[in-house]
């Protein structure tokens, strides 16, 4: 351990205070090394009861399916049928009341117009109808 001294163009010299960071180093190691001994003791196990399958219960039924494809004209086919929304919007509530509820696939071409679209998503969340699936396949 020393002292180092300036070497200034004012000729005194003066002694320069600097930290000697070599025993922080080394009680920084030692506390690395404490810990990454102790850490896999630190950890625990937790029980916990995870379902077990059985054969008895039966998957859900399956609901019907109901198509909505929306042309690139604007029209709306329910089921393959040509609506109005009007009556887009009674077949969603009639949708809606089933139990259980069918599953309504919606289906829009590339270059059919997103406000229609729009339109059927609403008049279905309106009706309540919770199953509502998007298909991206064209026939």
């Amino acid at each position: 351990m020393g002292m180092s001294v300036s070497s200034g163009s004012s000729g005194d010299a003066a002694p320069m205070a600097e930290i000697n960071v070599t025993p922080l180093i080394d009680v920084m190691l030692v506390l690395l090394i404490i810990f990454m001994i102790n850490a896999p003791q630190l950890t625990y196990k937790v029980q916990i009861d995870l379902p077990q399958p059985s054969l008895s219960t039966k998957p859900p039924e399956e609901s019907d399916k109901i198509t909505v494809r929306i042309n690139d004209d604007g029209t709306v086919l329910w089921n393959d049928q040509a609506m109005s929304m009007r009556q887009i919007e009674y077949q969603m509530s009639l949708a809606g009341r089933q139990n259980p509820q069918p599953q309504i696939m919606i289906s829009a071409g590339d270059r059919s117009r997103y406000q229609v679209l729009a339109e059927v998503m609403t008049k279905a969340k309106n009706a309540d109808v919770k199953k509502i699936g998007f298909d991206n396949t064209r026939n």
